[in-house]
């Protein structure tokens, strides 16, 4: 058998109740009379067959039911808050306001396609973007100054929850000059001996570059941290060292025969990245949907494949059918 819900106005008249402590207050908040509370509190007790509220007096205080009761009141009536403001957010046609923070590759390679779809849905959206390396950007959204982050996962704090939407594989790039250009694997005393271009000092792809050669015993000689994506591949193709990129950043220099990649063989470098948000914050229906087509943007932009590796797969079919 199921209990016939309680009544909003009853669960209303309860909370007020509970926050004031006083019938004569909790009416003065409702624009009620003190009967009507007291007759909403006394029908919700015979409804749900418990004492909510114990009465000395002018004071009261909550029993154990109450207390139990009371939180999840507090709960529906949050939510259906915010479903009242995201209605009248969807009546405005998206106005409101999202901060959001990205890393500088993501900023460069993934942000633009997911803000043109967001703003399709959300013309009149206020956006505020901030790039910084996923660790400053977590340290913000612990502060309440963004909302949203898409960064690398892999260590999420404590007090965040982090939402995949794709993960990739680093690779070695090098000129179509340079010697490994011709080769599949490459030994790992050789790794020891050659020199690489890599991201930033301070990013969470440079500490996990340094930890994955760490324990396969390989030792990386002196390179050069770069801040921009745009200057390892350039480099890489002038031969100055092998960069270190996930192919989707390097996909034009791929498919035009500037860079050749040359896979990690030993054990693949892979990354996790995602959306993170505030594990005590419900997203709104525009942080909602933001990471939707982030999902759905970076599923197709991370299995698109290169002239490369299409080609490689030609080749392999081919020599299988031999």
């Amino acid at each position: 058998m199921i209990r016939e819900l309680p009544d909003l106005r009853q669960v209303k008249a309860f909370v007020a109740l509970a926050d004031t402590q006083s019938f004569t207050r909790a009416a003065e908040a409702l624009f009620l009379t003190q009967s009507a509370v007291s007759h909403s509190i006394r029908s919700l007790e015979q409804q749900l067959e418990v004492q909510l509220v114990e009465r000395a007096g002018k004071r009261i205080a909550l029993t154990q039911d109450g207390v139990v009761f009371l939180r999840r009141c507090r709960s529906v009536l949050h939510e259906l808050e915010m479903a009242t403001k995201e209605i009248d957010a969807l009546k405005r046609w998206g106005q409101g306001r999202i901060r959001l923070g990205a890393t500088h590759t993501l900023c460069q390679y993934l942000l633009p396609t997911v803000l043109r779809e967001f703003r399709d849905c959300f013309p009149r959206c206020e956006i505020h973007i901030e790039s910084g390396d996923t660790g400053a950007l977590l340290s913000s959204l612990e502060r309440a100054q963004l909302d949203l982050v898409l960064g690398l996962g892999g260590r999420t704090p404590g007090w965040a929850s982090f939402h995949p939407i794709f993960d990739d594989e680093l690779v070695f790039v090098v000129s179509a000059q340079h010697p490994w250009a011709s080769k599949k694997e490459i030994p790992l005393e050789e790794i020891a001996s050659e020199s690489f271009l890599v991201y930033a000092k301070n990013s969470e792809t440079h500490r996990l570059i340094r930890h994955h050669f760490d324990s396969l015993g390989v030792k990386l000689r002196a390179t050069l941290n770069l801040g921009a994506m745009e200057a390892i591949k350039e480099m890489a193709r002038i031969g100055i060292g092998v960069g270190i990129v996930s192919p989707w950043v390097a996909r034009d220099e791929l498919e035009k025969g500037k860079l050749v990649q040359v896979p990690i063989r030993k054990e693949p470098l892979r990354r996790e990245w995602g959306v993170f948000s505030h594990e005590s914050k419900n997203l709104s229906l525009v942080e909602d949907t933001f990471v939707g087509i982030c999902e759905l943007t970076a599923r197709t932009f991370a299995n698109q494949t290169t002239g490369q590796e299409k080609a490689a797969a030609r080749q392999a079919t081919a020599l299988s059918q031999v």
